[in-house]
């Protein structure tokens, strides 16, 4: 029987009435519906889309084997929760929500596709959270765990639903999670940390659903509030809030513009004189390696990004010859100021992953040339005024998009920026634009510096789009 305190094993999973609430974006609820299936329990699936919004997973799901899953679209029944054993929430699903209270008050026991996961998995964990660079800074954990010999798994907000790989998961492999502010508000509940946890930086963001700084600073605090001394934590000492922050384990530092006869911590720093050197301190002595010269990509941030990335894969066994090995590897994710077309002299970069203020800055930083910038979208409640800065700082035209487009228009006008600009209606009408606006060395950059939904499921579906008419223009 599984009770809201049971500690989940396999053999718990048979026969058990599961309702899975929310399929989601990006495979988690679809990874959390297979896994059960396969485990022998009685799935419910309750989502308000759809069944043609849904098309491509139902297809899929519907061929499991195991019990035939019960579909609840286009809206929610109390009888799903209040009779369910196990409910496992979509992240995007808010505490306190009237559908969590039912199945509590029944005596469910509430988790999500990562709580799951989290119960079950047997191995060593590196978590990465932050409101900028915690994709690419877990990818290249991966990439150097994995160049160390190491067995290193990729999870979370990147790579996909892990629960059909536990039974080929060992205690020796490590495990290594991006965890979105959602993820840890939910995780908080379970008590649970991981062996070596990393936080990028903060700024506000997410702020349409935690409503405040200080409850979205909370949310990832979770990545360290439950840790032992015996764990360890990568924090970034350029970032005044979260270099302050509590916590229990071994601290690590990464940042830049360190002197050398100053580092004095463990950690992995930049060098002032020389960025392309970082300091790296793990025991008493320090040594300088050649960091920016083994990461593959423009800008600072990536170069920051490695230096964390080298922190946490150094607490996890790897070698410094395996960092090396492990970044001249790696090309970068895809959505990251990816390169995905040229033509007439125009350069076309898709950073659709872009969604803060702040990432549209550093993408910004990473150009010599002139852009031409596709920004705005969804209206996630963050200030904009310093995204309203950075395109007037750092483009020759902006394409303005979205919910936030009318409010990008109206700071660029308060600041004064006589730069050439539109409010654009269509994703097709702010390319077009773009590609007018521009000349024959130029850069016409997507980096929104806001979420994608109001006009795509997901930067993924957003970045393709600004790919394929990257392809059409070539």
């Amino acid at each position: 029987m599984i009770t809201p305190e049971s500690n989940l094993d396999l053999e718990k999973l048979a026969g058990i009435r599961a309702t899975v609430m929310g399929l989601g974006t990006f495979g988690g609820g679809a990874g959390a519906v297979e896994f059960l299936c396969r485990q022998g329990a009685h799935v419910t699936v309750t989502d308000l889309r759809d069944a043609g919004s849904l098309a491509g997973q139902l297809e899929r799901l519907d061929r499991l084997p195991g019990h035939p899953i019960t579909w609840r679209l286009g809206e929610h029944r109390d009888e799903d929760f209040s009779g369910a054993d196990l409910v496992v929430v979509n992240p995007a699903v808010p505490s306190g929500s009237r559908w969590t209270a039912i199945a509590e008050a029944a005596g469910a026991k509430l988790t999500t596709e990562i709580g799951l996961f989290w119960d079950l998995c047997p191995a060593r964990t590196i978590a990465v959270t932050g409101s900028n660079g915690k994709s690419t800074t877990t990818a290249m954990i991966h990439a150097i765990l994995s160049a160390s010999g190491q067995v290193a798994w990729l999870g979370g907000n990147i790579g996909g639903s892990l629960l059909g790989e536990l039974r080929s998961i060992s205690p020796d492999d490590w495990v290594v999670l991006e965890l979105s502010s959602f993820q840890l508000e939910h995780l908080d509940r379970q008590q649970v940390a991981p062996d070596i946890a990393v936080v990028t930086n903060l700024s506000p963001n997410h702020l349409d659903r935690h409503k405040t700084l200080d409850a979205y600073r909370h949310a990832k605090q979770t990545i360290l509030r439950w840790q032992t001394p015996e764990q360890a934590c990568v924090l970034n000492d350029l970032d005044p809030d979260v270099s302050a922050w509590s916590f229990r384990g071994r601290r690590c530092g990464f940042g830049g513009g360190c002197r050398p006869d100053r580092v004095s911590g463990p950690g992995v720093h930049l060098v002032d004189v020389d960025p392309e050197t970082a300091m790296v301190r793990m025991g008493e002595t320090a040594d300088e390696i050649p960091l920016g010269h083994w990461v593959v990509g423009p800008g600072h941030h990536n170069r920051l990004n490695a230096a964390a990335a080298t922190a946490a894969a150094l607490l996890a066994g790897a070698r410094v010859e395996d960092v090396r090995s492990g970044l001249r590897g790696f090309d970068g994710l895809p959505h990251r100021l990816q390169l995905v077309g040229e033509s007439g002299g125009r350069s076309f970069y898709d950073d659709s992953l872009a969604t803060t203020p702040e990432s549209v800055e550093v993408a910004l930083a990473s150009f010599d040339s002139p852009v031409v910038l596709l920004a705005g979208g969804y209206d996630k409640r963050v200030p904009l005024e310093d995204l309203a800065r950075t395109i007037a700082r750092g483009t020759r035209a902006a394409a303005l998009m979205g919910e936030t487009a009318g409010e990008l228009e109206r700071l660029l006008v308060e600041i004064g920026w006589d730069g050439p600009r539109r409010v654009c209606e269509s994703f097709d009408e702010a390319f077009e634009w773009a590609m007018f606006q521009s000349r024959s060395g130029d850069n016409i950059v997507l980096s929104p510096g806001c979420a994608s939904y109001d006009w795509f499921p997901s930067f993924r579906e957003r970045g393709e789009e600004f790919a394929r008419l990257a392809r059409t223009a070539a």
